[in-house]
C-alpha cells in the first residue's frame, strides 16, 4: 500500500486519531499536513518528527475547522491534495432541551461542516490530478445513537449521508469517498479519564474499561489509533478502488447489537 508521491491532509491532527492517521499515512510514504486551530512550536515539531522518522515532507498548518473559509483555505496552502481525511472533532454532553446552543452550534460546524468545506475545496485538486480518496472519520454515533449527545451523532449522520452523495458524485472518476467508522478509541484523552472512572466507580483498571467504558463495545477492547490509520491506508489504497460510498466500522462489534 505504498503512498510515495501522494499528498495527505489530515485535519484535527495534532493529537489522537488524527495524529496516529497521519504516522501511518506518512509510515506508508505519504507526505502529511497536520492541523489543529493552534499554531505553537510543538505542533510544527511534530510534523518535522514525523518527516524525520519516515522519511517524507510533513508541514503543520494551523485553521479553525470551525471557519469555512479557513477550511477551504487549508487545502490551498498544503498546495495540493490526494488523500483528504476529514477527522475534526469535539463532543459535549447534555439533555436536548439543556444543550448549550453555542455548543450544538460548534459541534455542527467542527464535526460536519469543516467535511463540506474541505472537501469541496479538495475535489478540483483531485480531479486535477486524475486521482483523489476522501475518508471521512464518523463514528459508530454516525449509524446508532446514544442519549444526550444529539449534536455529536446528527453531525456524524450528517457526515455519512455526505460521504454516500460525495461517492454518487465522483463514481465516474477515479475518485473514492468513505466514512470510517470508529467505537471507541484508546487516546491519550480516553487514556486520561481511565483513573477518574476507576475511582468513580471503585473498580481496578481492567474491570473498569470492560464493564463501564467499553459496555457497548463486544469486543471489550479498544480500537489502536493504528487501527484506524491501516483503515485509512488501505481505503487510500488501489485495492479499494471499487469501494465509495459505504461505511467501515472500526467499533468491536458495537453496530452489530
Amino acid at each position: 500500500m505504498s503512498m510515495q508521491g501522494k499528498t495527505a491532509i489530515v485535519t484535527g491532527s495534532n493529537s489522537g486519531i488524527g495524529l496516529g492517521v497521519a504516522r501511518e499515512l506518512a509510515r506508508a510514504g505519504a507526505n502529511v499536513v497536520l492541523n489543529s486551530f493552534t499554531d505553537r512550536d510543538e505542533d510544527h515539531a511534530l510534523a518535522a518528527e514525523i518527516a524525520a522518522e519516515f522519511g517524507v515532507k510533513a508541514q503543520y498548518i494551523a485553521a479553525d475547522m470551525s471557519k469555512g473559509d479557513q477550511c477551504r483555505q487549508l487545502i490551498e496552502n498544503a498546495g495540493g491534495c490526494d488523500v483528504l481525511v476529514n477527522n475534526a472533532g469535539i463532543q459535549h454532553v447534555a439533555p436536548i432541551d439543556e444543550f448549550p446552543v453555542e455548543k450544538w452550534d460548534a459541534i455542527i460546524a467542527i464535526n460536519m461542516n469543516s467535511a463540506f468545506h474541505t472537501t469541496a475545496a479538495a475535489l478540483p485538486h483531485m480531479r486535477q490530478r486524475g486521482w483523489g480518496r476522501v475518508i471521512n472519520i464518523a463514528s459508530a454515533h454516525g449509524l446508532t445513537a446514544s442519549p444526550f449527545k444529539a449534536a455529536y451523532v446528527a453531525a456524524k449522520h450528517g457526515v455519512v449521508g455526505m460521504t454516500k452523495t460525495v461517492a454518487l458524485e465522483t463514481a465516474e472518476e477515479p475518485i473514492t469517498c468513505n466514512a470510517i467508522c470508529p467505537g471507541y478509541v484508546l487516546t491519550p484523552l480516553v487514556e486520561a479519564q481511565i483513573p477518574d472512572t476507576m475511582e468513580k466507580y471503585n473498580m481496578g483498571r481492567e474491570e473498569v474499561i470492560k464493564k463501564v467504558m467499553l459496555e457497548r463495545q463486544p469486543s471489550r477492547e479498544f480500537a489502536t489509533v493504528e487501527q484506524l490509520g491501516g483503515t485509512v491506508c488501505f481505503l487510500a489504497s488501489d485495492a479499494a478502488a471499487q469501494i465509495t460510498g459505504t461505511t467501515i466500522s472500526v467499533d468491536g462489534g458495537w453496530t452489530a447489537l
